[in-house]
């Protein structure tokens, strides 16, 4: 049977490299991605949490994000940028993946949304803070304990090398869940928090505050200890905890991850242990490398990322029985569907808790539209005849398979366009690389499959075309999709216009069921009246 092949690798299988990224301590797998031996042990040496082999991954990361970009552009003037430049008949192969007919149905299938790596990518791509306008709802163990909040820094009586770094990261003043959340983990005696919070909103920052300010310098053992789903995202981490705590030079810093080998029966002396819920596992049982007796803080990050991979559930539940019970525990996640609930309450004992008062997206700020076709082609006209009569700063175009994503940005650039392709078989730092890209305005299309619905804003995308409609697993209507897809646009208080491509029955009856889910009318556009199509403009 033949197989995947990267270029310059003819033994490697993308598919299998992806279930070890994904699966459990995928952390293994960093590693062996850039062909760089397993490091002896990676600590945060003195001075300082800096952790150099581990920058030094993140740097090769970086340069690793999206080959293609620089040099099709510069060698083949293409414009078409994503996992090699899919230029018809060019045979640039650059950063490319060449799939074989074995696996060419992959590329037919629906792509399906990876919570680790969209949890990452929010990470990666975020430059400040995200102005959250959802309220906060907090219940306290002890409704007879009076509501605290703060609204600077000050109020929180940091010691004085934890507050410069706090400033020194850009933060000001508290998020809103930071106002919430501070007081009750920096409080005596410590008290349990489980929280509802999504990326960008200061999440990480405050329980790391939190560790730093539990941890004793002068006690040689690990002291607090946090759990991430994945290596890469434990990297995200453990980058919060340097940057927080440079001007405390006597802390230091250890990843549990795989690769990291110690001697059996070693204690390890760094205050804080980051790592992914089997290795932490390992370390606090079989191999004895951390007492977790002495555990002061306990951190779980992307709960909802974690009970979505295998094993990492039953993990964590098992290294949390082994801490003392004066130990606090902290859980946070991005939703708090049942399983999540579930797993929380396991995990968190007497827990205070912040939930998200969620505000529905309005669809008020945005035009919604079909337009009826009868086959793929004639989806591209109506394509290409929107974009002949308007003007379109730019656009986000959303399709349900990967190999439809592929044909559609080939025959927009083709046309001109200046189009970037963003699906599935990217890693997270080329899906990263791509994204900033268009951010910044370097290609005025984005094309992409269910893996860029949730999460990125763009200020300037005008129009979200759904060239094919979302749908479940089942066949249904995906209603919180298609919510999130059109979201991407009438943003920032702007008028937004939704693009919606009927070409059969069966999506003219999932489009008629979305209508009635929203209750939002959404008007026929005829794409063959150019007049038609320039009145959606104005």
């Amino acid at each position: 049977m033949k197989r995947w092949r990267f270029k310059g690798d003819k033994n490697r299988s993308p598919k299998k490299a992806r279930v070890r990224r994904t699966g459990a301590d995928s952390d293994v797998t960093w590693a062996r991605r850039f062909r760089s031996p397993a490091p002896e042990r990676v600590t945060s040496p003195s001075p300082g949490l800096e952790s150099p082999r581990i920058a030094d991954r993140a740097a090769q990361a970086a340069s690793f994000a999206s080959p293609c970009v620089p040099a099709c552009a510069r060698d083949h003037g293409h414009r078409l940028v994503g996992p090699g430049c899919g230029r018809a008949g060019s045979g640039c192969r650059v950063g490319a993946v060449v799939k074989t007919n074995a696996n060419a149905e992959k590329a037919d299938e629906e792509e399906k949304e990876d919570r680790a790596a969209q949890s990452l990518l929010n990470k990666l791509i975020r430059s400040n803070l995200v102005d959250n306008t959802n309220q906060v709802e907090v219940l306290q163990r002890d409704p007879n304990s009076p509501l605290y909040s703060v609204k600077s820094f000050e109020e929180l009586r940091l010691k004085p090398q934890l507050l410069q770094g706090v400033y020194a990261m850009g933060f000001n003043r508290p998020s809103k869940i930071q106002e919430n959340a501070l007081p009750m983990m920096l409080a005596e005696p410590p008290q349990n928090l489980i929280a509802q919070s999504q990326s960008g909103t200061g999440k990480t920052a405050a329980f790391v505050l939190a560790m730093l300010s539990r941890v004793e310098p002068a006690e040689r053992y690990p002291q607090c200890l946090c759990l991430s789903p994945t290596y890469e995202l434990a990297l995200q981490t453990g980058k919060v905890i340097e940057q927080m705590g440079k001007f405390h030079p006597e802390l230091k810093l250890a990843y549990a991850v795989r690769g990291n080998k110690l001697e059996r029966g070693q204690k390890i002396s760094e205050h804080i242990v980051i790592g992914t819920p089997g290795t932490v596992l390992d370390w606090c049982s079989k191999l004895k490398f951390i007492d977790p007796k002495k555990i002061k803080v306990f951190v779980l990050d992307e709960a909802d990322v974690m009970i979505a991979t295998q094993g990492h559930q039953d993990q964590s539940i098992r290294i949390q029985r082994m801490l003392p019970r004066n130990c606090q525990m902290l859980l946070f996640s991005a939703t708090f569907e049942d399983s999540v609930w579930k797993f929380a309450q396991k995990v968190v004992p007497d827990p205070n808790i912040i939930k998200l008062k969620r505000e529905e997206e309005t669809l008020d700020t945005i035009k919604q539209y079909y337009v009826l076709c009868n086959s793929r082609d004639e989806k591209f006209q109506a394509l290409c005849n929107i974009y002949g009569a308007i003007t379109i700063a730019q656009a986000m175009i959303f399709c349900h398979t990967r190999k439809t994503a592929s044909w559609l940005a080939a025959e927009l650039s083709k046309e001109g366009h200046q189009v970037a392709l963003l699906s599935g078989e990217m890693v997270v730092e080329q899906r990263a690389a791509v994204i900033e890209r268009f951010r910044e305005g370097k290609e005025k299309v984005l094309v992409t499959t269910n893996v860029c619905a949730r999460g990125i804003d763009v200020e300037q995308v005008s129009v979200v075309i759904n060239f094919d409609l979302p749908v479940d697993k089942d066949g249904n209507p995906d209603n919180e999709t298609y919510l999130h897809r059109i979201g991407r646009t009438g943003r920032f208080g702007k008028r937004g216009l939704a693009v919606n491509m009927v070409d059969s029955k069966h999506s003219m009856n999932i489009l008629n069921r979305i209508q009635e889910h929203f209750n939002k009318k959404i008007e026929r556009l005829d794409t063959d009246d150019l007049d038609e199509i320039e009145k959606i403009a104005n």
